[in-house]
């Protein structure tokens, strides 16, 4: 038998890694040996207000010296991707689950960047406001946001604001893209742009998944990676 292949998960800021179960255990199953990443400020408490270039190096601290499988699904594949363009020799794989990443500018993405951007700049005061404070979140869509610790909703300003587009042709990881087609909060025009970037890339589209095929279609989608892998 060969070594167990080590896999690196780096979840959305909406999950916990408690949500991921059915996933890792799947992959066991499958001789592959799962890691769920404490991300700063979403599994792990911090005090500290992180931007993407933060992440970046505590991720390459956090994966050793081994070349690593990464899976990144939503704001875990901002992440991913902003590795893999900065430290691609880290990398012998990189899966995409319905990633953030690419910088959109329509109305529904232009409110949740200004709520998220007004309410870091306001702060403590925003916190004192039950009242402003759902109805700048409800106009954002955003009840991940409304949840967040103070210091998370300054990060989350920070991420959301930052485009990747521009470094997806950086990426020369072979990279699996996992994407459900009825993913409202990443489209699937997202993906498609992902793919015609970065040039060593294969897309793989569930027609009736949303935001988070992993939970939803979890066999089909272990079973895309370990045929990748």
């Amino acid at each position: 038998m060969g070594a167990v292949k080590k896999i690196f998960i780096l979840h959305g800021w909406a999950y916990s890694t408690n949500k991921w179960q059915g996933v890792t255990d799947f992959m066991e199953k499958a001789s592959f040996s799962p890691k769920i990443l404490d991300i700063p400020g979403l599994t792990e408490e911090t005090e500290k207000v992180w931007t993407l270039d933060d992440y970046v190096e505590w991720l390459k601290k956090k994966l050793g010296g081994e070349r690593a499988i990464l899976v990144g699904h939503s704001n875990g594949g901002r992440i991913a991707l902003a590795f893999a363009a900065k430290y691609p020799e880290r990398l012998s794989h990189l899966i995409l689950i319905d990633s953030a990443g690419v910088y959109r500018n329509g109305l529904p993405i232009r409110i949740k960047r200004l709520v998220f951007g007004t309410a870091a700049k306001l702060g403590k005061k925003i916190t004192k406001s039950q009242i402003l404070r759902d109805l700048l979140y409800k106009a954002a869509r955003e009840s991940d946001y409304k949840n967040a610790a103070p210091k998370m909703r300054e990060t989350m300003a920070n991420l959301i604001s930052t485009d990747l587009t521009p470094l997806l042709n950086q990426v020369t990881t072979p990279t699996l893209i996992i994407w459900g087609k009825l993913d409202k909060d990443t489209p699937l025009s997202d993906a498609k742009l992902m793919h015609a970037l970065i040039k060593n890339s294969e897309l793989y589209v569930i027609s009736d998944a949303r935001h988070s095929p992993q939970f939803t279609h979890t066999e089909e989608v272990c079973r895309k990676i370990a045929e990748k892998l």
